[in-house]
């Protein structure tokens, strides 16, 4: 009782709801890319603007959103896009604890929903691993690190079940310190342009051979 309407929306269905229908009304195109997350995904199309002006991308992520989050709203802002492919990244919210503690177990069980949903609706699908981050600046008491490098071993395992194509940021931008280093982070956690820079040309890859199939 008492709170409005905005803060009842968890899952912020609200956001892209209008851009969503804009986009269903349009005439169907056959290569859309939908692009869902969190920030990662959501400060890219600021970050690197070029990349998202082909008007084939669509990014839907949202700040600080964990996976139960994402697949609350995975039909609303994929499926009924009609895309050919989408691209998931998430789960490093659900390691900072943005929405209370999770398991590895738990936030893999939520992916592999999003997973089944877009196989349900015969979308090709891509998998990312989580960047690497040895500290999260708004929640400094955890150690992210070594739960993250786990997290993608499990990531990679179940592309590999679920014969999915897996793209491997960790690896491109990782330093010394399993952290993100500051010529592609400013606050250790989200890439600058040159971080993604570095990550346009590893999912672009995988985009351009998933296209191409008839």
């Amino acid at each position: 009782m008492g709170q409005n309407l905005q803060s009842q929306d968890w899952p912020y269905l609200s956001r892209y709801k209008e851009e969503n229908l804009r986009l269903q009304n349009e005439p169907k195109t056959t290569n859309r890319v939908v692009f869902i997350g969190d920030s990662i995904t959501e400060f890219w199309s600021k970050e690197q603007a070029d990349f998202f002006s082909n008007k084939n991308y669509v990014n839907r992520g949202i700040s600080g959103q964990t996976s139960p989050q994402i697949l609350l709203r995975f039909r609303a802002d994929v499926v009924l896009l009609q895309p050919k492919v989408v691209i998931i990244l998430a789960g490093g919210n659900d390691i900072a604890g943005n929405t209370g503690e999770s398991s590895l177990e738990m936030i893999l069980n939520n992916i592999q929903s999003m997973i089944e949903i877009a196989k349900a609706n015969h979308l090709s699908i891509v998998l990312c691993s989580l960047l690497p981050a040895n500290f999260f600046y708004w929640m400094p008491k955890k150690q992210p690190a070594k739960t993250i490098i786990a997290f993608n071993q499990l990531l990679r395992e179940c592309a590999n079940r679920n014969n999915l194509p897996f793209v491997d940021y960790y690896t491109a931008l990782v330093d010394d310190n399993l952290g993100l280093p500051p010529k592609f982070s400013e606050d250790g956690v989200h890439p600058n342009a040159n971080g993604y820079r570095i990550m346009q040309p590893l999912i672009e890859e995988v985009v351009n051979k998933l296209i191409t199939i008839a």
